[in-house]
C-alpha cells in the first residue's frame, strides 16, 4: 500500500505478511467518519480511538506488533484528521460527542457487542460507552486514562463563558486568519506542542492524516491543520468526580487500565485512582503501570503489547 508525503514522493508502508489496512468513510449526517481497518475485514473489529487533536495514524506503530488475524477499526474522531467538521454552528463537547459517535457506528454496522482501545480522550469514551451500555461491551482498554477530564464544579463554571467565545472566534475564522506553515515548520509546532509525549518521527506519522497542502483559493503556500480549529476549545462538557464514580458503577466488561509513568501530568492523581478502585467493585479490572509517556502506545509500543495481547487473545 502507498501514499503520498508532504512532498509528494511516494512512501511505502512496510506490512507485515499477511496483514492489511484499507481506508474506510462512515457516513454521518454532517458528512463522514474517517478510518483505517486494519486485517480481516469479515471479522468483527476492535475499535481504536485517539486523543485530543491526534488522529487514526497514533495506532499506526501498536497494531502492526498484533497478529495479523485481528481486526482493528481505528477511526478519525470528527473534526480530525480526514473525518468531516461539524458544520458551522455546532461546537464540540469532546466526550458526549464521542460517546454519540460510538453509538452512531455500532448501530450503522449492527454490531450487538464490542471491544473498545482507546489513549487519553480515546480511553475516555471507551469507559463512557462501556457504563451507558454495560450489557453491549464486552471488554476495553483505556490507555493512560481512567474517566473523562474531571473538573471540580467551580472550575467548569469559571471556563464557560470563556469557552463558548472561544468556539465563536475559532468557527469565524476567515482564510486568511488560518495559519500555513512550510513541512519542517509545521512538525516543528507539533513537536513543541507535544512537550517531549511524541518524538519528531512520530509527530510525522501523526501528520500524514493532521496536516494538508494549502489550497489554491487560501492564496498561500506551505501546509495547515487538518482538524477544526473549534478542537481547540476543550473545557465545555467536562465532568465532576461524583459523575466519573457513577459511571464507574456501571462498567461491568474486561478492563485493562494501562497507565504510563511519568505519562500525563495529572492536576488529581488521586481521582484516576479513585476512578479505577470503584471499578474494581463491579468490573473484572487489570490496572497496570508501564514506562513511557502519555503516547505510549505510540512511543513505545513494545512496554505495552504483550499485556494488550494477553487480554485480546481470544479475539485473534
Amino acid at each position: 500500500m502507498a501514499e503520498k508525503n508532504m512532498n509528494g514522493h511516494e512512501l511505502r508502508e512496510e506490512l507485515r505478511p499477511g496483514y492489511t489496512v484499507e481506508e474506510i468513510e462512515i457516513p454521518v449526517p454532517w458528512g463522514h467518519v474517517a478510518g483505517r481497518w486494519w486485517g480481516p475485514r469479515d471479522k468483527q473489529p476492535l475499535i481504536a480511538i485517539h486523543g485530543w487533536q491526534d488522529n487514526a495514524g497514533t495506532w499506526d506503530n501498536l497494531i502492526p506488533l498484533l497478529p495479523c488475524t485481528m481486526s482493528v477499526l481505528c477511526i478519525d474522531l470528527p473534526g480530525h484528521g480526514h473525518s468531516s467538521h461539524y458544520p458551522k454552528g455546532m461546537l464540540y463537547y469532546l466526550f458526549w460527542d464521542g460517546l454519540v459517535l460510538l453509538r452512531r457506528i455500532v448501530k450503522h454496522f449492527k454490531w450487538r457487542k464490542i471491544s473498545l482501545i482507546g489513549h487519553s480522550l480515546g480511553g475516555a469514551l471507551s469507559f463512557m460507552y462501556a457504563a451507558s451500555f454495560p450489557d453491549e461491551v464486552d471488554r476495553i482498554i483505556c490507555i493512560d486514562i481512567a474517566s473523562p477530564a474531571v473538573r471540580h464544579p467551580s472550575n467548569m463554571v469559571k471556563a464557560s463563558g470563556w469557552g463558548i467565545d472561544k468556539g465563536l472566534e475559532y468557527e469565524n475564522l476567515t482564510d486568511d486568519k488560518i495559519p500555513c506553515y512550510d513541512y519542517d515548520e509545521m512538525i516543528d509546532i507539533v513537536c513543541d506542542a507535544y512537550k517531549g509525549s511524541v518524538s519528531r518521527e512520530n509527530c510525522r506519522i501523526l501528520m500524514k492524516r493532521g496536516m494538508r497542502p494549502t489550497p489554491a483559493h487560501m492564496k498561500k503556500t506551505g501546509y495547515y491543520f487538518s482538524r477544526d480549529p473549534k478542537l481547540k476549545v476543550s473545557v465545555l462538557g467536562m465532568m465532576s468526580i461524583e459523575t466519573a464514580l457513577e459511571y464507574a458503577a456501571k462498567v461491568t466488561c474486561k478492563v485493562l487500565n494501562i497507565r504510563a509513568i511519568p505519562g500525563q501530568e495529572w492536576e488529581r492523581l488521586d481521582y484516576y485512582m479513585q476512578v479505577i478502585k470503584k471499578l474494581q467493585e463491579k468490573a473484572d479490572v487489570l490496572y497496570v503501570e508501564v514506562e513511557g509517556t502519555h503516547h505510549v502506545h505510540l512511543e513505545a509500543p513494545g512496554n505495552i503489547i504483550n499485556h494488550v495481547e494477553d487480554f485480546l487473545e481470544d479475539l485473534f
